[in-house]
């Protein structure tokens, strides 16, 4: 994850501070927009917001509090527009009444390791699966040792970390592993909530990050951008291709490369892509707008998110957020432009 450090830092921990803004009840005022939702798109969302604001004049606020309750607060209509790493289900999406949902940035989920004296890991999707069974319990274990020939690592016990509120990398991460495990599919599923058989929970991508780096021998899934501000060492994943890729801009955007189209709902899977696409980073994620037909702030609202679609992907290479591919950006500007 090669990027600037300390730019990385300076905006995850702006986007983090603007989340915990107090979401207000969506009005029809001038006074603005107020959103809610995904934690991983927070530090580009701080970015967005800024400006957004100058070119425009107009004032966001966002409440990073996690997919799940974006989700549920856009459903209730307390915020203009809810932000969600995961699509929405059939459930869902009956419930909010109408919604739309916009893919409008490219990121994912990295797998974060504290292990002392070990900086490069490799890891297959089966030892990720069988380290939050409680399957596999210590760092030498002969699974881990076989893929990491070079590395010396210590019988640690391993921590695996979760997500403990609703969650749109607990979706990408569990989506991938239910593609990589059947028993995973059938035992633990995927969603922005599931029911871990091990590990410790922590709230917020901030939440799970800080475990990971206070706990030796943790792991924990942490969106990219996270794992950048905090320096955090980012497991190698094995593809389908067999390579154990990172989560690094040309990883990312060589497993959206593989979408050649976009369904009518918007929702677009790339964890486990292809064979084809040799370099991908297996547990890469879209994160979308969800927002309403017709709503009371639908012109600001569309201002907004079409800024994020186009000048606002400038921000992003620095947080580990890849350019929405053409056919995405297509499909986003007619999503905008049905609400």
């Amino acid at each position: 994850m090669i990027r600037n450090r300390l730019l990385g830092i300076f905006i995850a921990l702006a986007g983090t501070v603007g989340g915990m803004a107090t979401v207000a009840t969506a009005s029809a005022s001038a006074a603005g927009l107020n959103g809610a939702g995904s934690t991983l798109v927070a530090p580009l969302m701080a970015n967005w917001i800024n400006g957004f604001e100058i070119k425009e004049g107009i004032p966001v606020k966002y409440a990073a509090v996690g997919s799940g309750t974006g989700i549920a607060q856009i459903t209730a209509r307390t915020v203009d527009f809810g932000a969600s790493d995961a699509p929405l289900t059939p459930e869902q999406a009956s419930a909010c009444n109408g919604c739309v949902q916009v893919p409008w940035a490219l990121s994912a989920t990295g797998v974060g390791f504290n292990i002392p004296g070990i900086k490069k890991l490799n890891l297959t999707g089966k030892i990720l699966a069988g380290i939050y069974f409680g399957k596999i319990t210590k760092w030498n274990d002969p699974k881990i040792k076989a893929i990491n020939p070079k590395a010396k690592l210590p019988g640690l016990t391993i921590t695996p970390v979760f997500r403990s509120d609703g969650s749109g990398d607990t979706y990408t991460f569990t989506n991938y592993l239910s593609k990589i495990s059947p028993a995973w599919k059938s035992e633990v599923g995927f969603a922005t909530s599931v029911g871990f058989k091990a590990g410790v929970g922590a709230k917020g991508n901030a939440g799970i990050t800080a475990t990971v780096t206070k706990t030796p021998g943790a792991i924990g899934y942490i969106s990219a951008s996270y794992l950048i501000a905090a320096g955090v060492g980012a497991a190698a994943v094995e593809n389908k291709a067999g390579n154990f890729e990172v989560p690094n801009l040309k990883n990312i955007e060589e497993a959206a490369s593989t979408v050649k189209s976009v369904p009518a709902n918007g929702d677009i899977n790339i964890t486990n892509p292809p064979a084809s696409a040799k370099l991908a980073y297996p547990i890469s994620t879209f994160t979308y707008a969800i927002v309403p037909h017709n709503a009371p702030q639908k012109g600001f609202v569309q201002q907004f998110i079409n800024y994020a679609i186009t000048k606002g992907q400038a921000y992003g290479a620095a947080l580990d957020f890849a350019p929405l591919p053409k056919v995405v950006l297509n499909a986003a500007k007619k999503a905008v432009a049905s609400l």
